[in-house]
């Protein structure tokens, strides 16, 4: 159990924290909560809303979009790593099941939120449609921790869901960028993002290693790495984020174009595996440095996004929780069983077919990426409170992957 509390405390508990502040505070005293959400940091900045023809920082926007942008890039990092490297956990055929799975991860929510939104009828379902992709998130974190509860650190299907949550992140940023703009959008912005991360991986990382042909000490590329870090990372990052805001793509993804570009290690050990601390290629000494300040960030994410009353709670929550709660495990399960079976990619060893049921439970705990979505999906207004509030209910998806663990005979194995 300390183990358990451990990874906790590493990874959760200061979002844990800030969401419970922000419930008690938002029913006790709204007023105040919303004023606090709302706080302006700097009129007439060169960043932020829009506002009457100029752009406002608020506490918010500072958290949503530009703070917020450290997580999705953690997250890239690790999508990027599964992909790119010769062992990335999603290439070849072991990768298959899960990235099938994955995909009906992603439909059964989306069926089943759209469908019981038309049984409301056409009222409801033109006022809460654009939410279609909050159900779709999985709380990689989370999600990690109740799949150890249910199933043991050593049991396959625990790096299957890993597998799911990465590839379900990757999906996530792409549902993002396409479907959910901040703002009118103007593509030609992106360019801009491209150069920042074509110019600093051409002038940090591919031209000292040029340089460095025939140099077994490879001077240049020891000065790059010990003198300049992260820094020209950091500039183009800054580039490539105030592009993505100027284009009307969610400035949250601004820095995913440079994360490709910073030298790797030529393996990866997980997401949450204690080796990873032990590479030090710059990508990985950037995720070191970025762990703790994203925590915080995460703190206030939560304080600023979950501040919801309970007298919010509708007809956007109910089909929030159902694209979760049926959804999910439905959606697994069939394409799951489908890649497995029906086109023989198989399970790993060790992991039965009605595990799949149980994964999809799990999987179902969206939180952070469906409190995040729900934000940019809605307005403020009654609709997003509610459907941010099916995001926060989905905790109870942890109650019923520990019943559907028990119903189904999982045999826990512990590392």
């Amino acid at each position: 159990m300390y183990r358990v509390w451990n990874f906790l405390t590493n990874y959760s508990l200061l979002l844990i924290i800030g969401a419970l502040i922000a419930l008690v505070w938002a029913n006790t005293n709204p007023e105040t909560y919303h004023h606090f959400v709302e706080f302006v940091i700097w009129d007439h900045a060169p960043i932020g809303h829009l506002h009457d023809g100029h752009r406002t920082l608020t506490l918010h926007y500072l958290v949503n979009d530009l703070l917020m942008a450290f997580f999705f890039a953690i997250a890239a990092k690790e999508v990027w790593e599964a992909v790119i490297l010769k062992e990335g956990s999603l290439r070849g055929k072991k990768a298959a099941t899960p990235l099938i799975a994955t995909a009906g991860g992603m439909i059964g929510p989306i069926a089943v939120y759209l469908g019981l939104a038309m049984m409301f009828g056409s009222d409801t379902f033109d006022a809460v449609k654009n939410g279609w992709a909050i159900p779709t998130a999985t709380d990689i974190a989370f999600s990690y921790l109740v799949g150890r509860i249910v199933f043991g650190a050593g049991h396959p299907a625990i790096r299957f869901l890993l597998l799911l949550a990465i590839a379900d992140d990757a999906g996530g940023l792409i549902i993002l960028a396409i479907f959910y703009p901040s703002g009118e959008l103007a593509p030609a912005w992106l360019l801009v993002s491209l150069a920042a991360a074509v110019g600093v991986f051409a002038l940090a990382n591919w031209l000292p290693r040029y340089l460095d042909r025939g140099d077994q000490l490879r001077r240049n590329s020891t000065w790059v790495r010990t003198k300049l870090t992260f820094w020209p990372y950091l500039i183009a990052a800054c580039i490539s984020w105030y592009a993505f805001q100027q284009s009307g793509i969610h400035p949250a993804l601004g820095l995913l174009p440079i994360v490709p570009t910073i030298p790797h290690a030529d393996r990866a050990f997980g997401i949450f595996s204690e080796a990873e601390t032990h590479l030090h290629d710059l990508l990985n000494d950037i995720e070191h440095a970025l762990k703790h300040p994203v925590e915080v960030v995460l703190f206030f994410f939560g304080l600023l996004n979950a501040g919801v009353e309970f007298s919010a709670i509708g007809e956007p929550t109910w089909l929030v929780l159902a694209g979760l709660l049926i959804g999910k495990p439905l959606g697994i399960f069939i394409m799951g069983y489908i890649g497995a079976h029906t086109l023989k990619f198989g399970l790993p060893e060790g992991m039965r077919t009605i595990d799949l049921v149980v994964i999809g439970c799990v999987a179902a705990i969206g939180f952070t990426v469906a409190l995040f979505v729900a934000s940019v999906a809605f307005g403020p207004g009654p609709v997003q409170d509610a459907a941010k509030m099916g995001a926060l209910f989905s905790f109870g998806a942890a109650i019923v992957s520990i019943i559907a663990g028990k119903l189904t005979r999982i045999e826990k194995v512990e590392l």
